[in-house]
């Protein structure tokens, strides 16, 4: 069992930066691949960045360029550095862990959820 808490969000003018932080306890940290989804309202949870223990990292498209994830092993936390944040980065976001093996972009490939941090961007 895996439980991750998130913090870090708010409220940020648009160009504005945040960092979201996702703290995991219980099993190996090292030994799950952790990734980042955002919910709009009204809108499917969709992916957002993933990041292997080894250090490789996968972003979508709508983010790469301004969004940078990272991972302390040793801390058991995973990053979401959010740069130039724009309107429809508004959502909750979402700390997720699974197996290395897993697919990254999709919820079904993750075992854990936190429980999610408002961030909101105004105009």
């Amino acid at each position: 069992q895996v439980q991750l808490v998130e913090s870090g969000g708010g409220l940020v003018q648009a160009g504005g930066s945040l960092r979201l932080s996702c703290a995991a306890s219980g099993r190996t940290f090292s030994g799950y691949v952790m990734g980042w989804f955002r919910q709009a309202p009204g809108k499917e949870r969709d992916f957002v960045a993933t990041a292997w223990s080894g250090g490789a990292t996968l972003y979508a498209d709508s983010v790469k360029g301004r969004f940078t994830i990272s991972r302390d092993n040793a801390k058991n936390t995973v990053y979401l550095q959010m740069n130039s944040l724009k309107p429809e980065d508004t959502a909750i976001y979402y700390c997720a862990a699974g197996p290395l093996t897993t697919i990254v972009t999709t919820t079904r490939g993750y075992n854990y959820w936190g429980q999610g941090t408002q961030v909101t961007v105004s105009s």
